[in-house]
């Protein structure tokens, strides 16, 4: 059974707690804004503070900065979270990035502004900064910007009951860990043993007969992407970093790695739609249209391609007034159909389930799709035109132009983004244009240059 807290923050109640906020801050009552933010997560808070407007995040932030901590900070969304460190009191701030790991101080300073990155390095203690500092080095959107300094390691010869005598006498251990990383004398990483296994065998068991078949290291210099996917394809929680000569820097675990896959997976959805990889509901008018505009102008370009068709099959169209209300349908059914092949290739490409080895299969299941979808479509809208219109070739024409068209959108939507990941493209970022074009201009042009010789 829920609890009844639990379902006030949850579907439309969430709302009320907006609702509640907004009017404990219209009435400057800290008491009641703790009263109803205490209880939260600090996601839940930072989802309130992305909800709200900026003048009422700023006054928000007035009443109630000083309960502002790490977690929260760094679950804030990347948009704002500028702004929010710029309204903190240095001394909050302080306090706040001091209660991080590595990797989230690191995950913060990425989108700030330089000023903004000292008054954050300046606030950490020498041995944080540093290591921050090292962890900034590293390329962005690598593996080294992502890992954790903080990382429990015990030499390979270790037993059980060394491991959990040290583990019970260190001073300080990472707040979240699920690996004891075993290494040799030269720091480099020969394995590692979950907690789990660890706490369930003997004392005298030696580490090495605990290890995990899943052990692998990453350099600190792959990229993240190649990060998540070596997560999500072998299942690890989490996993060694090393430098170039093999040496244990850090280590980064799976929520990091999650965060990097969903990441890339909204900017390939942005990307597909043509809104920028970086769109955000908290961004103002300007800053959206700035992101949208580009697109739009490039469409506007291909677009006109559509127009040129057209304009070659003016004395068609002239004579037989009816097609200009019908083509429409042949080339928006395979924009649709192409969108559909686009966004399954896509996706295959970006979890490297799409291949060189299979594209050829891939592609012919495309094909057969294609001209069954066709086939179907061209049936239902052959028929309608004969009803319509009372006239058969006309329904033969539109049925011809939906199958032809039908198969050049799967095949485009399967070739466009092959052809531009083989050329070192994301396929994501331009194919959806270029499929647009391709199954407007073709469409346009089978259906009239059909009518063209049939109907005329």
């Amino acid at each position: 059974m829920q609890a009844e807290g639990d379902d006030e923050r949850q579907g439309p109640a969430g709302e009320r707690i907006v609702d509640s906020v907004l009017e404990a801050v219209e009435a400057r009552d800290q008491a009641r804004l703790s009263e109803l933010l205490d209880p939260l997560h600090a996601a839940d808070i930072a989802d309130i503070l992305e909800q709200i407007g900026p003048t009422d995040r700023r006054e928000f932030l007035a009443l109630w900065s000083d309960e502002i901590d790490g977690e929260i900070l760094s679950e804030i969304s990347d948009s704002i979270r500028e702004e929010v460190i710029e309204t903190l009191p240095p001394e909050v701030l302080a306090e706040a990035v001091r209660e991080l790991d590595t990797d989230d101080v690191v995950d913060i300073l990425e989108d700030l502004e330089e000023p903004q990155q000292e008054i954050i390095l300046d606030a950490l203690e020498r041995a944080d900064r540093v290591a921050v500092e090292q962890a900034m080095s590293y390329p962005e959107y690598s593996a080294g910007r992502l890992m954790q300094r903080e990382v429990v390691v015990a030499p390979e010869h270790w037993t059980v009951g060394e491991t959990i005598d040290f583990l019970r006498r260190a001073e300080e251990l990472p707040l979240q860990f699920y690996h004891v990383i075993l290494v040799d004398p030269r720091m480099k990483p020969q394995g590692y043993v979950t907690l789990g296994r660890l706490l369930s065998a003997r004392r005298e068991v030696r580490l090495t007969d605990l290890v995990e078949d899943s052990f692998r290291t990453v350099r600190a210099t792959v990229e993240e992407a190649e990060v998540a996917y070596i997560f999500n394809q072998y299942h690890l929680i989490s996993c060694p970093v090393v430098d170039e000569a093999d040496r244990l820097v850090g280590v980064i675990t799976i929520d990091d790695a999650m965060n990097v896959l969903d990441e890339e997976h909204e900017e390939d959805i942005l990307r597909l739609a043509g809104v920028g990889d970086e769109s955000n509901l908290s961004d103002g008018p300007f800053a959206t249209a700035r992101q949208r505009l580009p697109w739009l102008v490039a469409n506007l370009g291909t677009a006109s391609l559509s127009a040129v068709v057209i304009s070659g099959f003016e004395a068609t169209i002239a004579q037989l007034v009816m097609l200009a209300a019908l083509m429409p349908i042949v080339a928006s059914t395979g924009g649709i159909a192409g969108t559909q092949s686009l966004a399954v290739a896509v996706r295959a490409l970006a979890t490297r389930n799409l291949t060189s080895a299979n594209a050829p299969r891939v592609v012919r299941r495309e094909l057969m799709a294609g001209l069954l979808n066709g086939l179907g479509l061209a049936l239902i809208l052959g028929l309608a035109g004969f009803v319509i219109f009372g006239d058969p070739l006309l329904g033969a024409v539109l049925g011809m132009a939906m199958i032809c068209n039908q198969v050049v959108a799967a095949l485009g939507g399967v070739l466009v983004p092959l052809g531009l990941n083989r050329l070192g493209l994301d396929p994501a970022l331009a194919s959806g244009t270029f499929v647009t074009t391709l199954t407007d201009v073709m469409g346009f042009f089978v259906f009239l240059g059909l009518a063209t010789l049939v109907l005329l």
